[in-house]
């Protein structure tokens, strides 16, 4: 007996070590969904925000008939997003308030992931915000801020806030960044100037957190109201593949082979993007991702077609005044993440 107990002790080990080493093989894959759900308002007046557009008694009509219509709808493509399951994170841009990603986190679509909803006010005039929502039984939040920054040359002008949210999931930490830049309005280089302010802003934390841990895996997200060859990205970001700058653009290729995720005037581009440390691209350890990893949902019924000239384009619900009932006028993307040796 005492000859057989150092044998069922190094079994005992063993069979623990492989039965851990096939869970970790096992483990479901980490999906993030980003969506710019164009203007996901109430339909309540806030005051001291221009809202008044999206009431019941506003120029857009905007009841509650129509509000529950956009919040299933967006259900949908969610959960359709994230294969037919449930993503595991979600960040979302054009949301007027924390209510209004609760009351989507509710629908029946989705409800079911008990999502909690990281959120903060912007300054933006609109009232638009961007969102954070995660799956509790996958991680939890370790730290949340909004990052603020402002305009030297142009101080009446507010926009949204960087939202910045710490999670634990399993034993990896991630940091997610979820953006939505200020707009081309005036045309695209009239109108950088003002998407160099937050370019900075972001590609400073993101060095700052890589200073203290080389291999932080860092996820950054949003719509950025620039193409992945722009010098946001380029030369502020450096986020061009290959670049060994610390940083990759994963929608890069998507965007130089035709693709987008909007549609401007019949033409296609990647606003919406993602990008990673390389801590988190091909990592060896924990979660991981390939630069392959993001891709664009874009089924057949997320697509409008135009009957004159047969060009097609995110089926949006409103084209200025009028009332089209679709989705968003721009498509979703997804990541996965997934631990190392199981891709």
């Amino acid at each position: 007996m005492l000859r057989t107990l150092p044998f069922l002790i190094a079994f005992s080990i063993f069979t623990t070590a492989f039965a851990f080493r096939a869970a970790l093989r096992n483990d479901p894959p980490i999906t993030v969904v980003f969506y710019n759900v164009e203007n996901l308002f109430d339909t309540i007046d806030t005051p001291d925000v221009l809202d008044e557009d999206f009431t019941p008694q506003g120029k857009l009509k905007w009841d509650s008939e129509r509000y529950n219509k956009k919040l299933r709808d967006l259900a949908r493509v969610l959960t359709e997003a994230a294969a037919g399951s449930l993503p595991s994170a979600i960040g979302l841009c054009e949301i007027e308030n924390r209510a209004v990603v609760e009351d989507l986190m509710r629908t029946d679509g989705l409800k079911k992931g008990r999502y909690k909803v990281v959120h903060e006010e912007s300054a933006d005039e609109r009232g638009i915000d961007v969102a954070f929502a995660y799956d509790p039984g996958l991680m939890s939040e370790l730290h949340h801020e909004r990052i603020r920054f402002t305009f030297d040359f142009d101080t009446a002008t507010t926009t949204r806030d960087i939202l910045y949210v710490k999670m634990l999931a399993g034993a990896d930490t991630l940091h997610f960044f979820v953006n939505h830049w200020p707009s081309r309005r005036g045309g695209q280089a009239e109108s950088e100037p003002k998407r160099l302010v937050p370019a900075n802003i972001l590609r400073q934390r993101t060095d700052a957190i890589m200073k203290v841990d080389k291999g932080a895996r860092i996820v950054i997200m949003g719509d950025f109201n620039d193409y992945p060859d722009n010098s946001t990205m380029t030369d502020v970001l450096r986020s061009v593949p290959g670049s060994n700058s610390g940083l990759t653009n994963l929608t890069y290729n998507l965007h130089t082979s035709g693709n987008g995720t909007y549609s401007y005037k019949g033409e296609w581009g990647m606003l919406d993007q993602f990008i990673v440390s390389d801590g988190l691209l091909n990592g060896h350890t924990g979660l991981t991702c390939a630069d392959t990893s993001a891709s664009i949902f874009r089924p057949q019924w997320l697509l409008f077609t135009n009957e004159k000239s047969g060009e097609r384009s995110p089926s949006k619900t409103y084209g200025g005044e009028k009332y089209h009932g679709g989705f968003s006028d721009h498509l979703p993307i997804v990541l996965r993440l997934e631990k190392a040796g199981n891709r």
